[in-house]
């Protein structure tokens, strides 16, 4: 394919999960992407470095950029990766580039799609569980694959942009599919994190904190609640009860994570803003718009809100 008849992908909020899909798309689109400037810079001097699962070389076809007035007409797709407390300030950035454009949410948590669909009419949701890494400027590792990434319509006339984005990927050879629920597939892979990362985070923790006797009894209240929000949403989660899902979390998910740190551990301690809001907050939030009591949430959304203003407090 010729380089003129490529499609334009720009990736907004590129850090380990952005690069590592531009190094990618690389070899089959124009890709542009909005990084830091430590980034940005290492890219344009030597090449985007890249390791692990996905390919070891250097990709000289990604154009890092660093605001909107360096994005080139004609945008085809935009691919959010940033992280969940940044999507508002992402989109205000480039909201005159993402309007009427296709826009695909890589993020954790739950709600950054809501906060998209704001600014664009067709919005498209995704999941990653590959474990990516940021080595240094413009190096990153992809550490290990443990399934394929899931695209599905969030919102608007998204169907023939979707297939787009899927066919794109699939040529870059990241293992990818199609998702019929992309909303059951973000509650779903958000069910960790709502049930470990907080509490790894307060206990300055591993994963496996989780699993001792007196904590399992907080996770299963704030599963319950997460559970009987969902359902008041609509959502569909692949288990049926919230004691199914605990049963898988404590037998195989917090076994296996075990020794992980998770993000929101080392976002206290950097004193960094969490995502939080994207995930026992987000469950609050929405308990109280359906009337569902969820106390659990609540107070660990509160406490970890509370790290965060007063970071120097032990």
């Amino acid at each position: 394919m010729d380089a003129l008849q490529r499609p334009v992908v720009l990736i907004l909020g590129a850090g380990a999960v952005g690069l590592s899909f531009a190094g990618r798309l690389a070899g089959v689109a124009r890709v542009y992407a909005a990084c830091r400037p430590v980034h940005a810079s290492a890219i344009r001097e030597r090449g985007l470095a890249m390791e692990g699962a996905w390919g070891a070389g250097t990709i000289y076809g990604v154009t890092p950029i660093t605001g909107p007035e360096e994005v080139p007409d004609g945008v085809d797709f935009v691919i959010i990766t940033a992280k969940g407390t940044d999507t508002l300030a992402v989109v205000r950035e480039y909201a005159g580039v993402i309007q009427g454009r296709p826009v695909a949410s890589l993020q954790n948590g739950i709600g950054n799609e809501d906060i998209i669909a704001h600014y664009t009419d067709i919005v498209i949701g995704g999941t990653v569980t590959t474990n990516f890494s940021v080595v240094g400027p413009g190096h990153v590792r992809v550490l290990s694959e443990s399934a394929p990434a899931s695209f599905g319509v969030w919102s608007g006339d998204a169907g023939k942009a979707l297939d787009g984005l899927i066919s794109i990927i699939r040529a870059a050879k990241i293992p990818v599919e199609k998702s019929p629920d992309i909303r059951s597939g973000k509650w779903a892979k958000a069910l960790l994190n709502i049930a470990v990362n907080p509490i790894c985070a307060i206990l300055r923790a591993p994963v496996g904190a989780a699993g001792d006797p007196d904590i399992r009894g907080i996770i299963a209240g704030l599963i319950r609640e997460a559970f009987a929000v969902a359902d008041a949403e609509g959502v569909s989660l692949p288990w049926a009860t919230a004691d199914d899902y605990l049963a898988h979390l404590f037998s195989v998910q917090v076994p296996d994570f075990a020794t992980v740190y998770p993000s929101m551990y080392y976002d206290i301690l950097q004193g960094r803003r969490t995502e939080i809001d994207l995930l026992n907050g987000y469950v609050a939030r929405l308990g109280k718009r359906h009337g569902i009591p969820t106390p659990q949430n609540q107070c660990i959304a509160g406490l970890v809100r509370y790290i965060q203003a007063y970071p120097g407090v032990p």
